[in-house]
């Protein structure tokens, strides 16, 4: 795959088949519109091209600054690229880039820079100044723009309800196994392992503490989950607690994943955590001892709900 970070860097073709939009997560609904783009090209001798924006254009436009995402933008390229896209146009989004009229963006980049000879949009798509585009304007005016415009029907995209904000307010609930569902993948989180308090490791549960640089990345609600960890291209089953850690009077939320049969120095290492299901809600005992009888409770939960993977 070809990814391009600016316009500059782009260079017309001859037969673009075009998608646009933000693609956080890259879920189901988004995946029906990328196969039908890859159909296109391959059926038409052309080459699939996507466009998305960075940073997220709600962030620019409203100034969310409490929007939380579902893929950071290397997430987002290694999605792409494993839905077979052949060029990734990532346009840096500006408060200039925002007050395009839609029918500068047909004619400045649709048309004039990337050359595109059919555009592929989902059913809910808009774009330009105040999202006044639409496919209705599109294909009302196909023949001015000299390219041909196809959108993919609610029933296919949308056949499961599955939507960015529906994701989203799944795992803000814990329900990583219905993210799983809209997402065609377990949610997951990559982070850089840092040293905690090393508390785990003096009752028998030793944890690897996650540091997620992207602090607009979605953290899934606080409790205890069954997940799979990827420690240098090798998977291990795992429990993770996301929380305050109440029963040691904990002073900030902390993620940490006790990986099972593993007892290698990672510190400073990537990992990447993909959460299979809510085990409980984090609580509050008394003591350690009370702590430890239940870790081994959810160990065996977790070892029970992994097997299935």
């Amino acid at each position: 795959m070809n990814i391009y970070h600016t316009l500059e860097e782009f260079h017309k073709l001859s037969n673009a088949i075009v998608t646009s939009g933000t693609f956080d997560g890259v879920h189901l609904g988004h995946q029906k519109i990328l196969t039908r783009l890859r159909e296109i090209a391959q059926t038409t001798s052309g080459e699939s091209v996507v466009i998305t924006y960075w940073p997220h254009p709600r962030t620019v436009v409203s100034e969310a600054t409490d929007l939380h995402l579902l893929s950071t933008i290397e997430e987002k390229i290694e999605l792409l690229q494993l839905q077979g896209v052949q060029h990734l146009l990532i346009i840096p989004f500006t408060r200039d880039f925002s007050e395009l009229t839609s029918e500068q963006f047909i004619r400045q980049i649709l048309v004039d820079k990337i050359g595109t000879q059919k555009l592929v949009i989902g059913y809910d798509h808009r774009f330009g100044r105040n999202r006044e585009g639409s496919f209705e304007h599109l294909s009302q005016n196909a023949s001015l723009y000299g390219f041909e415009v196809e959108e993919i029907p609610r029933q296919d995209v949308d056949h499961v309800g599955v939507s960015s904000s529906k994701i989203r307010q799944a795992l803000l609930e814990g329900n990583v196994h219905i993210a799983a569902e809209y997402l065609g993948r377990a949610y997951s989180l990559t982070g850089v392992v840092v040293k905690g308090n090393q508390l785990g490791r003096t009752i028998g549960y030793p944890t690897a503490n996650i540091h997620v640089s992207e602090s607009y990345k979605l953290i899934p609600a606080d409790g205890v989950y069954a997940v799979q960890v990827q420690v240098n291209d090798k998977i291990h089953g795992g429990m993770m607690n996301i929380g305050m850690r109440p029963t040691i009077h904990g002073t900030h939320r902390t993620a940490e994943v006790n990986i099972f049969n593993f007892d290698e120095d990672i510190y400073g290492t990537d990992i990447t955590v993909s959460f299979i299901e809510k085990i409980r809600n984090e609580q509050k005992f008394n003591g350690l001892d009370a702590l430890k009888a239940q870790l081994l409770q959810d160990k065996q939960t977790a070892l029970q709900l992994l097997k299935k993977y």
